[in-house]
């Protein structure tokens, strides 16, 4: 290894310089402070936990993507934690224990053995909100409503709101063996419509389930999917409660953010795995992937001992690096490099007062940042413009 290979970092592993990381802190701040504003309590989870709680009722993604180790104290497997959100799901169920309503943020790095889409980073620092308690769609609203008036925060343009519903997936693959419906989930994640003819053609099923597995992957576009899957699912009545529930929600939203745009994917399968209903994600003209993303997980608390309703949404702050105006550099001052006691007692009253104070060193670049300086006149020192 070169001494210039000493300074490379993996790929998808990237650090923050005092620019871009002064974004992020006051985007961070912003918020949380929000959250607080909407009664969501903000919880610090540990960065590793023992895989046996780290890793449950996420399905299989979440364990793909997690790094484990091996804890010297107790030679026990650990995992370095991929997503919040098993986390929180941890402290509302077992660390809490409440009864009723409990609204959760959080903000915090994970890590991914491998980025979860293209260009996305390893090191995310992942911001997000869970609601327990509530199995209504008005949950599903608030949390949609904190997720977009969380990008327009940010800045986000011209935001989409994606909505989909696990349920209508799972009504029309309630009849397939497990092989077939593997076969067609992955068909259907990968939009291969060549390989769903020759799926059809091979399955000795009734025509109606091949009529459905094979619209539900049409299923997807604007207000008219809604009318065109109660057509197609209309032998499914989970399917058709879930379209009913997607609808309702749409108009809430839309009632909400009028300038945000609907689109509807029936055959959405982000998070099936542990998603129990309605799911969504945003996305905006500015970026060309999704911003943010969510959906219904209820029971997820089952296997900490109580079983609970939940939905929530996460996003990733180092994504959101583009849409953020740099921030403004606050005036400063000069102090001279003295050890003059009543100098430090100033400068010390000046900083607690909310004013950066910056000591002059030799070949001290922050040095012309300064519009105001410490000067000793009259016995004192004294405030004056440079």
């Amino acid at each position: 290894m070169t001494i210039a290979d000493r300074w490379l970092l993996p790929d998808g592993v990237e650090e923050l310089l005092p620019k871009d990381a002064a974004k992020v802190e006051h985007l961070r701040r912003e918020l949380l402070d929000l959250y607080q504003s909407w009664g969501y309590e903000l919880v610090i989870p540990p960065l590793m936990e023992y895989t046996e709680s780290l890793l449950v009722g996420l399905g299989s993604d979440i364990d793909l993507l997690t790094f484990r180790v091996t804890d010297q104290l107790t030679g026990r497997m650990m995992g370095l934690r991929a997503d919040i959100t098993p986390q929180a799901a941890r402290i509302d169920a077992h660390s809490l224990g409440r009864d009723g309503v409990t609204r959760l943020c959080y903000a915090g790095s994970v890590l991914h053995t491998r980025p979860k889409a293209p260009l996305a980073s390893r090191s995310p620092i992942q911001l997000g909100a869970e609601l327990y308690g509530d199995s209504s769609t008005d949950s599903d609203l608030e949390i949609i409503s904190l997720m977009l008036q969380t990008l327009t925060v940010a800045g986000a343009r011209n935001l989409t709101l994606d909505l989909g519903h696990v349920g209508i997936y799972e009504s029309v693959v309630s009849a397939l063996d497990e092989a077939t419906e593997q076969r067609y989930f992955s068909i259907l994640q990968r939009k291969a419509a060549a390989e769903l003819d020759s799926l059809l053609a091979e399955l000795p099923l009734d025509d109606k389930i091949k009529q459905a597995m094979a619209g539900l992957a049409e299923l997807h576009g604007n207000d008219d999917v809604l009318d065109r899957g109660r057509d197609l699912l209309k032998a499914y009545p989970r399917a058709i409660a879930a379209i009913e529930a997607l609808d309702q929600l749409a108009g809430e939203v839309r009632e909400r953010f009028p300038g945000v745009a609907l689109y509807f994917d029936l055959a959405e399968l982000r998070g099936y795995h542990y998603h129990t209903g309605a799911v969504f994600s945003a996305l905006s003209s500015d970026c060309d992937r999704a911003l943010a993303s969510g959906g219904r997980y209820d029971d997820i608390g089952r296997v900490f001992g109580r079983a609970r309703p939940a939905t929530g949404f996460s996003i990733d702050l180092k994504a959101l690096l583009a849409l953020l105006p740099d921030c403004e550099e606050g005036a400063a001052i000069l102090a001279p490099n003295s050890k003059d006691a009543a100098l430090w007692q100033k400068v010390q009253s000046l900083r607690a007062a909310g004013e950066q104070v910056i000591f002059a060193l030799p070949g001290d670049t922050q040095v012309s940042a300064c519009d105001r300086e410490l000067v000793f006149k009259d016995g004192d020192w004294h405030l004056v413009s440079r």
